[in-house]
Parts: C-alpha cells; sequence; structure tokens
C-alpha cells in the first residue's frame, strides 16, 4: 500500500464563524440540457458499476485526520434556496481556494454532516475535500483516491498539472471527474461523492467512491411467478440498469439520464431500444421528464402523474413492474422503461388495456395452458366489474328475467332484510374493502389472516343480524376473488373503482342503466392515448397482427411480428417458418 510522504500533512480546517447564507441564494440546479442527455454527461455522472474492493486499513482512513463538521446555523441565518425547477447561474469555480470555500460555506450552512477537510499538498499548495457524513466511504477514498492525487503534486510537476490531467493520469477513469462550475460542485456533492478544491485552480476533481450500503436483490414481492426469473429490481438504479443489461447485451440498449427535483435531485433514466422505439415517442417522453419542475420525487409515482396523457382516467397509462425480464420483454416490443433512484418499480409505456390482463408467466408456459388461463381472466374481469349491478338491477327490476324458484329463493333470503339490494351491496363491498386494505397495512404474520378471518366472521355475524342476506355475502364473495385474477395492480383498483359508479347505475335504472355505463367506459377507452398510442389498439383501431396476443396467446412461432403500435422500424421479431419439425425421430 502505498504511503503519503512526510511532506503531506492533513489537518482539519475551522469553517468561518459568523457566515449565513444570503437571502435567495441558491443550492444548485438541475441539468436540463438536451444534449448533456442524450451524451451521458448531466452534472456529474454517476458510474453504472462499484468499483473493485481493496484492501483497507484504519490507518489509511486516519490520514484524513479528525472531522471539521458543517458547524452551527447562525442565528437568524436563512438556507439557501431556489424555486421548484428552477435553475442556478452557472458560475464558474474561483483559483482562490479560500473564495470557493466561502461559497460552500454559505451554501451548506446548517448542514451539521457537511465536512470540510484542509489538506496540505507536498508542493506548498492548500487543497479542502468537502463531502457528506455517511455518503463517503473514508478508507476507499484515502487508499484509492487521495493517495494517488496527493503524490502526483510534488515541485517538479506541480507548475503544468491541472485537474483535468490530474484526474485523468493520477486516478482510474471511474473514480474521478472533473467539475468547473460551482453548481457542479454542488451537484456532486449533494449526491454523495466528494469534491477536492486546490488552491489556484478554477477547477475540481469530482471523487467516486463505493456505492452506500443497499437491499440485496431477492425476489419480487408483486409479482410472484411459479415459473420465471426469481430476481428483482432493488432500490438501486445502477443496479436496476445492470440488471437490465443483463437482459438485453446490445449497445442500441440507450440509458439518457436526468436529474430532477430541486431539492432531491433523484436520478431518473429514461431507457430503450434504438431502432426499436418509436423516435417520435421517445423524443415525446424526453419533453415531458424535461419540463418537470418540482420540488423533490421520491418515487416513480411522482413522475407517472406528471406526464401521463389523462390524468383525470381511472385508467393507469404506464405499467409498473419490479421484473427485470418483463421490463426487457416490454422495452423489446419497441417501448420504452422509466428507472427511478430509490424505487424498485420501473415505469412502462406506451400501454394498451390488453396489457394489463398479461402475466409475464404467460409467455414461459405452454400457449394452450396460457389460453385457458386468458379466457379465465376475461370472464373474472366481467364478474369483477358487473356481478354486483348486475344483481341489482334483476332483483330491484327485472325479477322476470329469473327463473321462478330462484326467484322465490332470493326473496325468502330478503325477507328480514330492512335495506334495499343497492344499501346491502354497499355495505359488503365497503367491508371488503376495508378488510383488504387492513390485510396490506397491517405486518405481513397477520394481514392475510385478519382479510380471511375478518370477511368470514362479519360476513356471517351480517346474516345472522339480519343485516345483508347470503345471496349478497356470496355476490361479493366471488366479485372479490374474481378482482384477484387481475395480473396488474393498478389495474384492479381501476375495476374496483369502477364498480361503485356501476352499482348505482344498476339500482337508479336498471339493466338500461348498466348498458350506458358499458357505452360510457367504452367510449373512455377509446378516446384514452397512452403517449399517442390508442388505449385498444389491435382491437379498436383493429390490426390482425396484435390480436392474437391480446384475448389468447399464440404459439410463439406464429408471433413473427413485433406491435406495429410500437414498433415501426423493425417489426421482424423472428424469421417466418420457425415451427419445430423435427425430422428422423426415433421409433
Amino acid at each position: 500500500m502505498m504511503e503519503v510522504k512526510s511532506g503531506v500533512r492533513i489537518r482539519p480546517r475551522r469553517r468561518p464563524q459568523g457566515s449565513q447564507a444570503e437571502p435567495g441564494a441558491e443550492q444548485g440546479s438541475e441539468a436540463q440540457s438536451g444534449g448533456e442527455q442524450e451524451s451521458g454527461a448531466r452534472g456529474a455522472g454517476a458510474p453504472e458499476a462499484s468499483l473493485p474492493a481493496k484492501r483497507r486499513t484504519r490507518a489509511s482512513a486516519d490520514r484524513l485526520g479528525r472531522t471539521s463538521g458543517g458547524g452551527r446555523a447562525s442565528a437568524g441565518a436563512q438556507p439557501a434556496q431556489s424555486e421548484p425547477g428552477g435553475h442556478a447561474s452557472k458560475q464558474r469555480l474561483h483559483r482562490g481556494l479560500a473564495d470557493n470555500l466561502a461559497v460552500l460555506h454559505e451554501l451548506f450552512d446548517g448542514c451539521s454532516d457537511v465536512q470540510f477537510r484542509h489538506i496540505e499538498l507536498e508542493a506548498g499548495r492548500h487543497a479542502a475535500l468537502v463531502y457528506f457524513t455517511g455518503m463517503v466511504e473514508l478508507e476507499e477514498l484515502s487508499e484509492e483516491a487521495l493517495e494517488p492525487l496527493l503524490t502526483a503534486f510534488h515541485p517538479h510537476t506541480v507548475g503544468d498539472c491541472d485537474p483535468k490531467q490530474l484526474a485523468g493520469r493520477s486516478l482510474p477513469v471511474a473514480q474521478a471527474d472533473v467539475v468547473q462550475t460551482l453548481d457542479d460542485a454542488v451537484d456532486a456533492i449533494v449526491l454523495g461523492r466528494a469534491v477536492l478544491l486546490i488552491d489556484g485552480f478554477d477547477a475540481a476533481v469530482s471523487l467516486t467512491t463505493t456505492s452506500p450500503p443497499r437491499r440485496a436483490i431477492s425476489e419480487p414481492e408483486t409479482e410472484s411467478v411459479v415459473r420465471g426469473p426469481r430476481e428483482g429490481f432493488t432500490e438501486d438504479i445502477t443496479v436496476n440498469m445492470s440488471l437490465l443489461r443483463q437482459k438485453l447485451r446490445t449497445p442500441k440498449l440507450k440509458s439518457v439520464p436526468y436529474y430532477v427535483g430541486t431539492y432531491t435531485k433523484t436520478e431518473v433514466r429514461l431507457v430503450y431500444i434504438e431502432g426499436l422505439a418509436d423516435e417520435q415517442v421517445i423524443a415525446e417522453a424526453k419533453r415531458r421528464i424535461e419540463g418537470i419542475e418540482i420540488d423533490g420525487v421520491l418515487e416513480s409515482g411522482y413522475l407517472e402523474e406528471l406526464i401521463e396523457d389523462q390524468p383525470l382516467s381511472p385508467f393507469p397509462q404506464f405499467q409498473y413492474s419490479e421484473r427485470p425480464d418483463t421490463v426487457a420483454a416490454q422495452l423489446l416490443e419497441g417501448r420504452f422503461a422509466i428507472l427511478t433512484n430509490g424505487t424498485p418499480f420501473a415505469l412502462v409505456a406506451p400501454v394498451t388495456w390488453w396489457q394489463f390482463l398479461q402475466a409475464s408467466e404467460d409467455y414461459y408456459e405452454r400457449f394452450f395452458l396460457v389460453y385457458l388461463v386468458r379466457v379465465l381472466r376475461y370472464v373474472s374481469l366481467f364478474i369483477a366489474l358487473f356481478l354486483p349491478a348486475m344483481y341489482i338491477a334483476v332483483t330491484t327490476y327485472h325479477q322476470d328475467m329469473l327463473p321462478t324458484n330462484l326467484v322465490i329463493s332470493i326473496a325468502a333470503a330478503r325477507e328480514s332484510i330492512p335495506f334495499p339490494a343497492i344499501i346491502e351491496a354497499l355495505i359488503m363491498e365497503l367491508t371488503f374493502e376495508a378488510l383488504r386494505e387492513a390485510g396490506i397495512r397491517l405486518p405481513r404474520a397477520v394481514g392475510h389472516a385478519v382479510s380471511i378471518l375478518g370477511a368470514l366472521v362479519i360476513g356471517e355475524a351480517a346474516v345472522e343480524a339480519g343485516i345483508v342476506s347470503a345471496p349478497m355475502v356470496i355476490i361479493v364473495a366471488l366479485t372479490g376473488i374474481a378482482s384477484f385474477t387481475v395480473p396488474r395492480y393498478n389495474a384492479a383498483i381501476a375495476i374496483r373503482l369502477l364498480r361503485f359508479p356501476m352499482m348505482l347505475l344498476g339500482a337508479v335504472l336498471g339493466m338500461f342503466g348498466l348498458v350506458i355505463g358499458v357505452m360510457w367506459v367504452t367510449v373512455h377507452l377509446c378516446k384514452l392515448r397512452s403517449f399517442g398510442v390508442p388505449y385498444l389498439s389491435g382491437f379498436a383501431p383493429y390490426k390482425r397482427q396484435e390480436v392474437k396476443d391480446l384475448f389468447v396467446r399464440p404459439p410463439w412461432w406464429e408471433m413473427v411480428y413485433r406491435p406495429s403500435s410500437y414498433a415501426h422500424q423493425n417489426r421482424k421479431r423472428m424469421n417466418k417458418q420457425m415451427m419445430p419439425r423435427p425430422e428422423g425421430n426415433p421409433q
């Protein structure tokens, strides 16, 4: 291990007393230029993979000296702020170290976890290291970055050595980056990097160390499968991108980085396959992301509501998934994905309604089995949406549509019930929804027991008390079970919401009300768009090649072309005549 020469001394530097931020000072900016998005250089770039671990010692960390915190905020000091989406001026760094430190002290006033380390270089120059505690690995910073950096400053070469040359020849490329503006330096610090400022230079070096501890890759909890990969996305966007690249090993897989949020500066990546995704759709996605002005983004749901086509529609216009195989399959069909740092859920668009009734396992099982499963899903979808409304309409207005024995049985069961059918249905449906919500929010060990046992106990008690009838309990139970067959949770929520207006229409207008409700939903779905793609594409407008994979799943050798709704440039997925025709089978 390289030892620091005796001439190099590192000692803490006290921050100036009484410094306070001036009103209107700004904390940095969001880099939003289109050229930087395409090149991948947005602010201080993040490496795609973690650096290799090396042997570390406690002595190497001790070379950095004792901590010198950001200090207390002065009385009456106001933190530097900027409006959501605002941009600070692109002010270049000063040549004087004291001037740069004064500005940073002012910006980070009140941040007790920011550290300012003063370093004396062997060539007689002074430098300072600025970073946040807990976001930088000190031992790795000392061994892999500072030691080769500091030893490069000796009296014979310091005259013709600037930060750009220093970062290029003295440090690994993935470990060091040069920043030349105050905004870029602040962005690098808040993103978890250490910034080295050197007296006499109007540029700084941004040093990246090992990422902080993160959750290990595990099986997705919201998209379980019997057959298929068991790995899922994590909260680290770098890990998620590497999982996608393991599935799609091609340089055509593009990743455009953004930093969204004035205060959070959340890293967001627009991912697509060049040559498959529609260029106009990608350009529109970039425009919408660049137009976001918000103070912070903590989850991908923020982005979903800010860039979707119809924000007031109950139907989802993004598919979210925490499975890399699902996202990779969607990219291969010409869609794009949005990865957000801090969440395992990736957003996928454009989407159609049929996509929410398909599971990733549909393409891993034999096609005739998937044929039956998909038919069952569509039948269950009809039951989940219309069964309570049809029961209310028939028992209230259209008793003559039922067999006589069934009418007598229902009438006998409702003889002692003091409420009309619509009130019965609302009581049971709201109770069922409350139990389902309780099962989700409670700890997993007791959540399922509460939802199942609660439904049984409450249903039986309600029937014995004469509040609801036994047929209504059966109807609500069948409706709840049918709603569980919808593979996508956000689509199931839309069905659950629409069930209540359908029930009200059935109670007021009978079957005519249901017809009106069906017509309204159909017209709304036909008008709905997801990044310009019709929501019922394949069926309305009709496309023969896409209908094959809507209601049933054909065998793989028949899915020669990609959906034309998404892929316009390269539609062919495989060669024709791929149906197996083995020759010379043993008898």
